[in-house]
């Protein structure tokens, strides 16, 4: 066998090495911190489970459809906390020293590193995307029946824009009875109002279908203006209550692909209250660059063996780590009060903690 191919042998099997450590602290670590928010969950709602006659089937299927969406919310920390875990670990056993000195640079020791956070990154944006969405339903249902209602029932001074030229007004909408009072809706031609149709109260009977009571027409033409009025119009008007009404934490729902056409919609529409739902979209994307740079800095902090060992390491990671999550926090807030594009508060904390990953691997990484 040539000197060759066994520095290559030699070399995936040092890959399928890291990765196997990497992924299985990443699991190990989920698995630890999940129990965890569970019994903690449990202890914090129990009062209320029990205070509104919870089945016990329906709590396991709460807590069952929680793990996912748990384990997904700070599933780019949880990769920086394992990295660090087990770097440090092999650090310490002085594996990556040796590694170093058989002629691996650390450029090529970064390969299943990042090769494990690709991994890590796909699946969480394919449970973000596709499988929470859905499990999110049955979840939110269980809290706002059992738990507490946090469901938005009514709204008021809504004005949607149809179509182009056509503006919708409620003064107020109810989710109960699915009626709106105060309505108008007015078209409009070259920015010019050339009808105007009230009513004292709409209902929407589904498929976008609305009866009016106590209608008046008004158009206005160049020969001058006709009325009509009457008891009760069926019309057609291309909105529904789900237009109008918007859920808190709404977008936890939706996939990917119904986030991206919501916000659409919500846009050409004149909806001004989308950050939260920009915000998630962004987000879902951020969450896969996030992965990669918390690991790279999680590698160049934990491969040197220094006095102190895992626990100086796991220290600064968790400083790190509450210092990101809070940048996230402000930058959102900044994002849903308006005072900073959406784009540009999801991706800042990216784009400072790449600029620390840099830093780190031109100054502090082993070489």
């Amino acid at each position: 066998m040539t000197p060759g191919v066994t520095s290559k042998h030699l070399m995936k099997k040092l890959d399928w090495y890291i990765i196997k450590k990497f992924l299985g602290t990443y699991f190990f670590t989920i698995v630890l911190i999940l129990a965890i928010a569970i019994v903690l969950d449990y202890n914090n709602k129990m009062e209320k489970f029990s205070s509104h006659e919870a089945p016990a089937w329906e709590i396991c299927k709460y807590y069952l459809n929680y793990i996912p969406y748990f384990a997904n919310l700070f599933s780019p920390l949880f990769v920086f906390v394992a990295c660090i875990f087990f770097t440090s670990k092999i650090a310490g056993d002085s594996e990556i020293i040796a590694m170093l000195a058989s002629g691996v640079s650390f450029v090529r020791l970064l390969r299943p590193y990042l090769i494990s956070a690709a991994m890590l990154a796909t699946l969480t944006f394919l449970l973000n995307s596709f499988v929470i969405p859905v499990t999110s339903v049955d979840r939110i249902v269980f809290l706002n029946k059992y738990y507490k209602d946090k469901e938005v029932k009514s709204s008021t001074n809504n004005q949607f824009m149809v179509e182009p030229g056509v503006v919708v007004f409620m003064y107020k909408f109810e989710t109960k009875k699915n009626t709106a009072n105060r309505f108008a809706l007015e078209r409009y031609e070259d920015k010019k109002l050339v009808s105007r149709l009230t009513a004292s109260r709409a209902e929407y009977k589904g498929d976008y279908h609305w009866e009016l009571t106590q209608w008046n027409i008004r158009d206005i033409n160049p020969d001058g203006e006709t009325l009509q009025s009457g008891t009760k119009m069926d019309t057609v008007i291309a909105i529904g209550p789900e237009d109008i009404i918007i859920q808190k934490n709404e977008f936890e729902e939706m996939t990917t692909p119904q986030l991206s056409a919501y916000i659409d919609k919500q846009r050409a529409r004149g909806t001004g209250n989308i950050q939260e739902f920009e915000i998630e979209y962004h987000k879902r994307f951020a969450a896969i660059a996030t992965s990669f740079i918390l690991t790279l800095i999680a590698v160049c902090l934990s491969s040197k063996k220094i006095r102190g060992g895992m626990g100086i390491n796991l220290g600064i990671g968790l400083v790190l780590a509450f210092l990101y999550i809070l940048f996230q926090t402000v930058s959102s807030t900044f994002a849903i009060s308006g005072s900073m594009p959406v784009i540009v508060a999801v991706w800042l904390p990216n784009l400072v903690f790449l600029l620390i990953a840099i830093y780190l691997y031109k100054y502090k990484a082993p070489r």
